[in-house]
């Protein structure tokens, strides 16, 4: 009998028939075989850092823990293939040694490369576009058995879907990412009032390679975080081992945990409280290899849903954002987020035709007050935002259909490739439609 499967957040949760974890691509195929002989869907799952049900399944869970590591590497073009199942976390020690780095990478490094670029995860800078756009190749096993290789020489149609395909249109067994030479970032965070973050934010995007910035509900101030990128020669100064100690573990893990579950019970103090933690905001400048500089360590579990809106409208979303706060008198322990990135042409990507920038909003994970989530899509939705297919949202496929221009094409892939819905489940019915 399988066990329960739950996500990282808590959120989701479903019991498969049976679970599985294929060592091989034969036996990844004799997973499919199987699933079509018996009538049961099959759900490909990663590290179960999505926020939504898109890992969820009654059906055959697959899991990729076996296949991981490297396949193959380029060095000439600097590509890298892996086996899909491979961690974020686990790519800096395959990549350090050949020279090579990823382009650009989000705060949270637990997801499988498979399962990050499927959900359209990125990070920051204006000149970069989220991780699904560096994938230039991918072996894929379809809903009728067969295993397609995708890149620029073969099936290059499907390229621009299969990079970020929501776990739809197949199994991703392996990708090719292409990288970038080894570098280091260097970072400098300091406070910043909101108003003037949001009168300059055009600016300071244009001038970073990454700029970011965290807002503290219930203040007017924010912490700010620019990465320049530097050559990998450039003499580091990382943090000292106490510094990460005290801010990565103690702040962010320990002290956070303790201040949320405790506005949790009382959420009058919550104004307060963010109000002190904003006060006593540093400014600070370090360098390390990029993806020390990138990833952050977070063990406090939390809800978050985030949104992609044309990049002009941020400021006046936030503005619109702080004064939903104030006016529907919500509690918010947890920093708002903002970051950007780049127009790309994948048919599903959040920044698909558009420069676009992203707000993201948290809740702890044992608060149970929904309200201020259907407050803040509302919003954002007003905007013509589009929802991280990895974070919680409730739009459907009819209001998806309005804002991707290649959606209808995506769809009729998927009719192709998988047309029996061997990889349905009720996520995917709700956000693709049957």
């Amino acid at each position: 009998m399988s066990k329960q499967w739950r996500n990282w957040a808590r959120t989701e949760s479903s019991r498969p028939v049976l679970d599985l974890a294929p060592r091989s691509v034969a036996q990844a195929v004799r997973t499919i075989e199987r699933a079509r002989e018996t009538g049961h869907t099959v759900k490909p799952i990663g590290a179960s850092h999505s926020f939504t049900a898109i890992g969820a399944t009654d059906g055959i869970r697959l899991s990729m823990e076996r296949l991981r590591g490297l396949v193959d590497v380029d060095l000439e073009r600097g590509q890298v293939t892996l086996w899909a199942g491979t961690h974020l976390w686990e790519l800096p020690a395959i990549l350090n040694p050949l020279g090579l780095a990823l382009e650009n990478m989000g705060d949270i490094d637990r997801q499988t490369i498979s399962g990050a670029t499927s959900t359209g995860t990125h990070g920051t800078g204006l000149q970069f576009g989220g991780l699904a756009t560096r994938i230039v190749g991918a072996t894929l096993l379809t809903g009728t058995g067969d295993v397609l290789t995708v890149n620029a020489h073969e099936n290059a149609d499907l390229l621009p879907a299969v990079q970020l395909g929501l776990g739809a249109l197949g199994v991703l067994l392996t990708v090719t990412v292409q990288c970038v030479p080894r570098f280091v970032l260097r970072a400098v965070e300091a406070p910043a009032q909101l108003d003037e973050v949001l009168r300059t934010y055009a600016e300071r995007n244009e001038q970073a390679d990454h700029f970011e910035f965290y807002w503290f509900p219930h203040t007017a101030s924010t912490r700010t975080k620019t990465n320049t990128r530097l050559p990998i020669g450039e003499d580091k100064q990382p943090l000292s081992a106490l510094s990460r100690v005290l801010d990565e573990e103690l702040m962010n893990n320990v002290m956070l945990g303790a201040v949320v579950g405790f506005e949790g019970l009382v959420p009058s103090t919550t104004p307060a409280i963010n109000r002190a933690i904003a006060s006593v905001s540093s400014r600070r400048t370090y360098s390390d290899e990029s993806h020390r500089v990138f990833v952050t360590n977070r063990r406090v579990r939390f809800r978050e849903m985030e949104y992609a809106l044309p990049f002009e409208t941020i400021p006046e979303v936030m503005r619109e954002l702080q004064h939903l706060i104030e006016r529907k008198r919500f509690r918010v322990s947890f920093p708002v987020e903002v970051r950007a990135a780049r127009a790309d042409e994948l048919w599903l990507s959040t920044a698909s035709g558009r420069q676009s920038g992203y707000i993201a909003v948290h809740r702890y994970w044992r608060d149970r007050d929904h309200e201020y989530f259907r407050e803040v899509e509302a919003l954002f939705r007003a905007h013509d935002g589009r929802p991280h297919w990895g974070k919680m949202h409730t739009m459907r496929a009819d209001d998806l259909r309005t804002t991707y221009a290649k959606f209808d094409d995506f769809v009729s892939l998927r009719d192709r490739l998988d047309p029996d819905r061997i990889f349905a489940n009720d996520y995917l019915r709700r956000v693709l439609g049957d």
